[in-house]
């Protein structure tokens, strides 16, 4: 089972469950724990390869990942805790998971909350895919996971997001890498299909100004989605919850306070 850690309250019955984007940990929510423990029970989640994850049977490492198949190891965990319906929180490509979730088990999912949300991918995300897929087994994918970083996160303030990524990154390997990034083909016929089937949960989109990447198809998608609301935070990129720590935890936890 993938590797998690919950955080108590004592009064509170309410969960938020994080999830966090290939090439991380939960170790990408450490600036949330302090504000959201103080209301509600936390559980973090290491995905499969990743964190304290990377144990996990070679039986689960043969199988060919999917988005549903690593969906399914999350909801283990909730089986296995018996979580009552919870908020779900996820950053970049965690958020594809947490909609994923909420496809497959909606009555778990009491709102969800996006982090520099991917929701479909543009003429540029498409070209580092195919670069990716083209030089995945030739090139060593720390290089390749920079070259994204710095892509995805260029400037000067997305310094201490983008070097948390490529240092929680440097803890995967070729083989792990190259399974995950398989799951690119799988994302935009995914995406479209989440794009034109609103589930009707309330959702909370956390978007920077400077996400050049994602932000414009989250706001098209919000206009069709009756349940969603974006909130834009200036001079911010993609990892949205680490650049502004702050403003993110107050948006979010009036958001899911507002869903009790």
């Amino acid at each position: 089972m993938l590797y998690y850690k919950q955080f108590l309250h004592t009064e509170s019955s309410e969960w938020i469950v994080f999830i966090h984007g290939a090439g991380g940990s939960s170790a990408v929510w450490h600036k949330q724990l302090r504000d959201f423990q103080k209301d509600f029970n936390l559980l973090l989640i290491d995905l499969r390869g990743h964190g304290k994850s990377t144990d996990l049977p070679k039986a689960i490492w043969n199988q060919e990942y999917t988005f549903e198949a690593v969906t399914k190891d999350i909801i283990e965990v909730l089986d296995y805790l018996k979580l009552p319906p919870a908020h779900f929180m996820g950053v970049s490509l965690g958020t594809i998971l947490a909609r994923q979730l909420a496809e497959m088990q909606p009555d778990r999912v009491k709102s969800l909350v996006m982090a520099g949300a991917v929701t479909r991918l543009t003429a540029q995300s498409r070209i580092l895919v195919f670069l990716g897929n083209t030089f995945k087994r030739f090139i060593p994918y720390m290089w390749l996971y920079r070259l994204f970083a710095f892509i995805i996160m260029p400037r000067k303030q997305h310094a201490e997001s983008r070097n948390l990524f490529i240092a929680e990154a440097q803890k995967l390997c070729q083989k792990e890498f190259i399974r995950w990034f398989k799951l690119t083909k799988d994302i935009n016929p995914l995406l479209k299909y989440f794009k034109e089937k609103d589930l009707g949960i309330p959702t909370l989109y956390v978007m920077g100004d400077q996400d050049v990447m994602f932000l414009e198809p989250v706001k098209n998608l919000v206009k069709h989605h009756k349940n969603s609301i974006l909130q834009v935070l200036e001079k911010c990129g993609h990892v949205v919850n680490v650049e502004k720590p702050d403003q993110f935890n107050q948006l979010s936890l009036a958001f899911i306070k507002n869903q009790q």
